[in-house]
């Protein structure tokens, strides 16, 4: 009697089967984070010192020298709000993206859901998101920045998510990819510096003086969801018509993250 696995579906994310494999899935994101800081002597203190040097190389010339304004936010509170998002997308779009390729020979020796290997890639980078978030709570500790906690409570795990969604659209999207036409590899790090400036991470929207520029600029996820945290802050009103278009643009990156994937999975053993 001869069996033959067929993926469920190009559009169906195939919940049942995921759980199943989630002590695998637990391996791989375990795996992969002891691989990162393997031989770092300061081991997961890299997560911490990256983004603070980065937030006072951006409060210097930006906040001090260039007086780029914050919407009345203390600037290395504001940057920063900015720049552990911007690092969850960064760090899960460039791990994810080449994660497949990395995994060739576990993908040409068994079955499993083949989905489990970018998904773990991000899980690190949302553990790494984890410890960023903490030190963000020490800053807003230590510089006694005023916060609405209603908000804080929603938006935040709100914009976490918006983030995540998208990092998954793109990283499955691109991971897929990788596989067949290897010059991904070079388009990943070009696109991730090219989000970094279309992205409010160290300017706020504030200061674009059309209209019509911010709806655009909303297209992407990661600025509705910057914008949106940064609400935590003030007591303005909330524009949810621009949240609207960066949660749709994010659920359309999603499905077309896991239909590509879908649809080329069948190929992977082959083409890896």
């Amino acid at each position: 009697m001869e069996y033959e696995i067929r993926p469920s579906g190009k559009f169906s994310l195939n919940i049942k089967e995921l759980w199943s494999y989630k002590e695998l899935l637990y391996f791989f994101a375990w795996r992969d984070l002891k691989v990162k800081y393997k031989q770092a002597y300061l081991g997961v203190m890299w997560v911490v010192i990256q983004p603070l040097v980065m937030m006072f190389v951006f409060a210097l010339f930006f906040g001090k020298i260039l007086k780029v304004p914050s919407d009345g936010i203390s600037y290395p509170i504001f940057v920063y709000s900015g720049m552990m998002y911007w690092t969850l997308f960064s760090s899960g779009l460039s791990n994810s993206g080449d994660s497949m390729v990395s995994n060739a020979n576990i993908i040409k020796k068994i079955y499993f859901p083949r989905l489990l290997i970018p998904v773990a890639a991000i899980l690190v980078s949302a553990f790494d998101f984890i410890i960023t978030f903490i030190l963000f709570i020490i800053l807003l500790i230590y510089q006694d920045q005023t916060i609405n906690l209603v908000r804080f409570f929603t938006l935040i795990p709100a914009s976490f998510a918006l983030v995540l969604f998208t990092t998954c659209g793109l990283g499955t999207f691109f991971a897929a990819l990788n596989v067949k036409y290897r010059d991904f590899r070079y388009i990943i790090p070009f696109l991730i510096q090219f989000t970094m400036f279309v992205t409010p991470v160290i300017y706020p929207v504030s200061i674009i003086p059309y209209t019509w520029a911010k709806y655009v600029m909303a297209l992407n996820p990661l600025a509705g969801a910057i914008t949106l945290s940064r609400a935590i802050f003030t007591n303005n009103p909330i524009e949810f018509d621009l949240f609207a278009i960066s949660a749709t643009s994010a659920f359309l990156m999603f499905l077309i993250g896991i239909a590509t994937f879908r649809k080329t999975e069948a190929y992977f053993a082959d083409l890896a």
